[in-house]
């Protein structure tokens, strides 16, 4: 497809830069409804991706996304020039989310999807003591910590990270199985899983040391089991300039100090 045959839809975060550089784009491009495009441009951050991937969870369009958050690791840098360019030009890739099913203590079951990772941690002053089962057998006993997160690689520079998880390259087919504050065992540092992995989580003992599960923006409080895989019925394809794909983005996190 040609630059001039792109039709283009434009949708912003509700921070003021991202609405007054929307407005800006308007002046120079024609966009057109969501339903009608070829690729919806997204301005904002991170976190306004996130939520983009969330609520256009059906809508199998790809997203060229511009930097107006903080750090904008799922983004490009904005410009107003060469835009259709640009975009003709991206390098695609393709996200799947992880998909998980908490019940709590009372037995109601929750579904929820997540780009970034699922996670779990306590909600009192008590550390967590959670089981862990990887592919229906027990792989940790008893972990007791602040809590655990599990994540695909393309939120391996998010929460992970600050967790002192690993950085995963796009391409690898892993996710990293993360523990938050392990109090014990004292020198487990965590795992790197197959994608094709289920892992099944147990609040040990739910009513007095109750536990919270997150999947990117849904939480559920008081879980006793949460099951995750990934979720190949779902994806996003993001488009990223040729010069700083988000593999590329992702090598160079590796090197920073």
């Amino acid at each position: 497809m040609s630059k001039t045959d792109i039709k283009l839809a434009l949708v912003n975060s509700h921070n003021e830069l991202a609405v007054e550089s929307a407005s800006a784009l308007r002046k120079l491009y024609d966009f057109v409804d969501i339903n009608k495009a070829d690729v919806i441009v997204a301005l904002g951050g991170d976190g306004y991706m996130l939520h983009l991937f969330h609520e256009l969870i059906e809508v199998n369009k790809p997203i060229f996304g511009m930097n107006l958050g903080t750090v904008g690791f799922l983004l490009n840098q904005y410009d107003t020039d060469n835009l259709l360019e640009r975009v003709s030009k991206a390098i695609p890739f393709q996200l799947h989310p992880l998909r998980m099913e908490a019940i709590d203590i009372d037995g109601n079951k929750t579904d929820a999807i997540a780009f970034n990772e699922i996670s779990l941690l306590r909600e009192t002053r008590q550390a967590a003591k959670i089981k862990i089962y990887i592919d229906d057998k027990l792989r940790l006993e008893e972990l007791v910590c602040d809590g655990v997160l599990l994540s695909t690689p393309a939120g391996s520079t998010a929460y992970n990270l600050s967790a002192h998880g690993p950085i995963i390259p796009m391409h690898a087919n892993i996710l990293a199985l993360t523990p938050i504050s392990a109090f014990r065992p004292r020198r487990w540092r965590g795992a790197l899983l197959s994608q094709s992995a289920k892992v099944v989580f147990e609040a040990c003992d739910p009513n007095k040391r109750p536990v919270s599960a997150v999947a990117d923006t849904i939480e559920v409080r008081n879980v006793r089991t949460v099951s995750v895989e990934q979720d190949t019925s779902h994806s996003k394809k993001l488009l990223f300039d040729k010069e700083h794909t988000l593999e590329e983005r992702i090598l160079n996190e590796q090197f920073i100090s």
